[in-house]
C-alpha cells in the first residue's frame, strides 16, 4: 500500500514538474529610468516683432516659437510661388543636378508674358519656340519671381484651374488652415495666408533639395531673358539662405525666410515670415531682428547619449540588463520649453539567448512641435531560465 501511495505521489510530482516546466516563460517589460518631463533652463526672450503687420518664427526640429498679429489672412503676393514650385516638384520631381524635361514655349506663353507685362507685374521675357527646362523655369519662377512662368508651369502641368486645386489640396494636407490660393503667381489678392501658415509651407518646401538650391541662388541664366537676379536681396545676410519675397499689392511687403544660425557650434535652421510690412527693406530688417534674437537664445544640448541607460530589464530567474539608446540625440532647445518623454517598449520573452543590441522599443520624445522616437537596445546578452528554475518556479 505504501509503495503504491509513494509511486502515486512520485507520479503526481513528476507530472506537476513537467507541467511547470512546460509553462510559458514569462514576458517582462522594461522599467523606465528617465523622468517624464524636463524643463529647459532659462527664460525665453521677448521676440522683436515688427511694428506693422504680422510675423512668425520657428526652428527646424523644434517647431514654432511664436507669432504676432493674430491669424488674420492677408494677400500672400509672390510668396504664393513657393506652393507653385512645391506642387511642380511633387508632380514632376527633380534630383539635384538634373535639368528635368524640356518645355517648348508657345504663343500662349508669350501671351502670359505680354499680359503680365502690361499689368506691370514681375515677368521674364519669353518667346514662342523657346526651349526651357523644368529647372530653368523654376529658377525663373523663384529668383526674379516671374508671374508669367508661374502660369507657364501650371499650363505645362495640366492647366491652371486644376493646378490651383492641387495647390489648395496640398495646403490642406499641410494643415494651412488660414491659406487659400486663387492663382499660381500671387497676383490675385484672393491668394491669402498668414505668417504661421507660410512658415510651415516654407519648412516643407525646403525639404526638397532642388527647391532649396534654387532659392539660395543670387542669379540665374535663362535661355531668352539672359541673366536674372534674385529679388531677395537679403540673401546671404544674417545666414539667410532663401526663401521668397512678395510685394506689389496694397497689403504691403511679405518675406518668407530661412536662415542658417550657428548655435553651440551646430548649424540650426530658423524659419520665419513677416507680412504686411511697409516695404521690403522693412521686411528684411524685421527678419534680421528675429533671426538674431532667436540665435542668441537657442542652445543645442545632447539630451541622450548613445549607450545611455534609459530603462532596465530584470527577469525573475536573475537575468538583467540595461536598455540603452542606440544613438546620440542632440536637440535645439528654447528656454522654458518642456521636454516630454516616455518609454514605448514591448514586453520581452527570453526563450532563447538574446545577443546585446537586441531592439526592445523606443523612447518617445516631444519638444515643442518636434517628435522623435529614439531606438533602444539591450546592453548585455540575455539567457533563458535554466531547467531547475522552470521546474521549481511557484508563481511565474
Amino acid at each position: 500500500m505504501r509503495v503504491r501511495v509513494g509511486a502515486a505521489l512520485l507520479l503526481i510530482i513528476a507530472a506537476a514538474a513537467t507541467i511547470n516546466y512546460l509553462r510559458p516563460i514569462p514576458a517582462v517589460s522594461p522599467v523606465a529610468m528617465l523622468p517624464s518631463t524636463d524643463r529647459v533652463q532659462g527664460t525665453a526672450p521677448s521676440l522683436p516683432w515688427p511694428a506693422h503687420g504680422s510675423g512668425a518664427i520657428a526652428v527646424a526640429h523644434l517647431g514654432m516659437l511664436g507669432s504676432s498679429g493674430g491669424e488674420q489672412a492677408i494677400p500672400a503676393a509672390s510668396v504664393t510661388k513657393v506652393m507653385t514650385a512645391l506642387v511642380i516638384l511633387t508632380d514632376k520631381p527633380l534630383k539635384k543636378g538634373d535639368d528635368g524635361p524640356t518645355i517648348t514655349l508657345t504663343d500662349a506663353d508669350v501671351q502670359f508674358y505680354q499680359t503680365d507685362l502690361a499689368g506691370k507685374q514681375s515677368v521674364v521675357k519669353v518667346q514662342a519656340g523657346e526651349q526651357i527646362t523644368e529647372l530653368k523655369a523654376l529658377e525663373g519662377l523663384l529668383i526674379p519671381s516671374a508671374n508669367n512662368l508661374a502660369e507657364t508651369l501650371a499650363r505645362w502641368d495640366g492647366g491652371e484651374s486644376d493646378f490651383v486645386k492641387r495647390m489648395n489640396s496640398r495646403a490642406a494636407s499641410l494643415h494651412l488652415v488660414h491659406t487659400v490660393f486663387a492663382d499660381t503667381s500671387g497676383a490675385s489678392a484672393g491668394s491669402v495666408s498668414t505668417p504661421s501658415d507660410l512658415v510651415v509651407l516654407g519648412m516643407a518646401a525646403m525639404q526638397d533639395e532642388v527647391f532649396a538650391q534654387i532659392v539660395a541662388m543670387g542669379q540665374a541664366e535663362l535661355p531668352v531673358a539672359g541673366t536674372v537676379f534674385n529679388v531677395d536681396y537679403a540673401l546671404g545676410l544674417d545666414g539667410i539662405v532663401g526663401i521668397k519675397t512678395g510685394s506689389g499689392l496694397s497689403s504691403g511687403a511679405n518675406f518668407l525666410f530661412a536662415a542658417n544660425v550657428t548655435v553651440d557650434g551646430v548649424t540650426v535652421v530658423a524659419y520665419g515670415c513677416v507680412m504686411g510690412q511697409p516695404t521690403l527693406d522693412f521686411a528684411f530688417s524685421a527678419a534680421e531682428a528675429l533671426i538674431n534674437t532667436v540665435a542668441g537664445a537657442l542652445h543645442v544640448r545632447r539630451v541622450i547619449a548613445r549607450g545611455q541607460a534609459l530603462a532596465a530589464l530584470s527577469f525573475p530567474w536573475g537575468a538583467q540588463t540595461d536598455v540603452i539608446s542606440a544613438v546620440d540625440v542632440d536637440l535645439a532647445e528654447w528656454p522654458g520649453m518642456v521636454l516630454r518623454q516616455r518609454l514605448v517598449a514591448n514586453a520581452i520573452v527570453v526563450d532563447h539567448p538574446l545577443p546585446p543590441s537586441t531592439p526592445v522599443g523606443s523612447e518617445h520624445i516631444v519638444l515643442g512641435d518636434y517628435v522623435l522616437d529614439v531606438p533602444l537596445v539591450t546592453a548585455d546578452q540575455l539567457y533563458p531560465p535554466g531547467r531547475f528554475w522552470r521546474i521549481t518556479r511557484l508563481s511565474f
